[in-house]
């Protein structure tokens, strides 16, 4: 049983100018005509006012700061139906590097926005990942559901799972009108060429190997961005207030296989990529069980063929190397110092 249907005419959405939160803002622009977005970001390198540009002024606004200057949060939550909570730091390799951005980010961050809704009885979406889960075993049949304990791996994840934690008790002891949804790994435009569909894509265009991490097979579950924005919307607007939901496409696939679907793609050698020193902590398989979202909810993903959505992926990097090429050289730069 659901609540009845909220329809906000006007959301924050906070790391709107990232990949996952500008990818929600066009869909909303796309798919919701009557709703205004104020977008909140610190425009750090992982976000770009170019995610956003060309979308209409009148619908669109962008708010350049942090989600923890507690006035300005204050005075959006006033003047707003709802923030949706994408901003976070979310590289795990920059965590193990220096973990305090996260801690400020993604756990002081977190407090400040859901401090403001819960003045304002403003309702409040929080995004978080599958990854406070910790890891599967390869050989296991489980998939993750609502009710699978946290272990989260590394400092980026252990953030995330400590942000979820305050989300819920605050639903429970302050009445906070939010919900709550964990998602696999996204791909599609507007990605930091620091993540790994996005590094081998634009290896290949400049003729450089593609390098992959250890073993390479360390499974993820792949979803497609729109349909992650979509989710995310129906949870928004249909969703129980303080339930939890995950969000999966089924899209399990070893990080291999999903090189060498990206040098197919290429008309590339199927081992023409360059081995390179696992990460510290590398978590092995993630795994989304979705039922409680499609069956509560009645959602569905549309970009359930994989090799099709890598292809229009790659299209957009071919189409948009001024947008991805100024962060390239210093992204190699930095992954050549760890010995990756």
């Amino acid at each position: 049983m659901t609540n009845d249907i909220f329809e906000p005419k006007s959301i924050v959405v906070t790391g709107g100018c990232g990949f996952i939160g500008s990818n929600f803002v066009h869909h909303v622009v796309r798919e919701h005509p009557g709703v205004k977005v104020t977008v909140l970001d610190k425009l750090t390198y992982a976000g770009n006012r170019e995610n956003i540009a060309g979308l209409p002024a009148d619908r669109v606004e962008l708010v350049v700061g942090d989600i923890c200057d507690r006035d300005l949060v204050n005075d959006l939550a006033a003047s707003h139906d709802a923030i949706v909570h994408y901003a976070a730091e979310s590289h795990n390799d920059n965590s193990i590097a220096n973990p305090e951005p996260f801690l400020r980010t993604n756990v002081e961050g977190t407090y400040t926005l859901i401090e403001a809704c819960r003045a304002h009885g403003t309702r409040y979406h929080h995004v978080s990942t599958d990854e406070v889960y910790g890891d599967l075993a390869l050989d296991d049949p489980a998939r993750f559901t609502e009710e699978t304990p946290y272990r989260p791996s590394s400092p980026y994840s252990s953030t995330k799972a400590a942000s979820d934690m305050l989300v819920r008790a605050w639903v429970r002891t302050f009445g906070l009108k939010a919900t709550i949804s964990n998602c696999s790994n996204n791909y599609g435009p507007y990605q930091h060429v620091e993540k790994f569909i996005p590094r081998q894509i634009t290896n290949l265009i400049d003729g450089v190997r593609p390098k992959l991490y250890g073993d390479g097979k360390n499974v993820r579950d792949w979803i497609h961005t729109e349909d992650h924005s979509s989710a995310v919307w129906a949870i928004l607007t249909k969703g129980r207030i303080g339930e939890t939901y995950l969000i999966g496409a089924d899209g399990e696939r070893d990080n291999i296989t999903v090189l060498r679907e990206i040098l197919k793609a290429f008309g590339r050698d199927a081992d023409d990529f360059d081995w390179v020193r696992d990460r510290p902590g590398h978590d092995r398989r993630y795994a989304i069980d979705s039922s409680k979202l499609r069956r509560e909810l009645g959602w569905e993903p549309a970009h359930t063929d994989f090799a099709a959505g890598l292809a229009e992926t790659i299209a957009w990097y071919r189409d948009n190397e001024a947008w991805w090429r100024p962060a390239k050289e210093a992204t190699e730069a930095r992954y050549a110092a760890q010995g990756q």
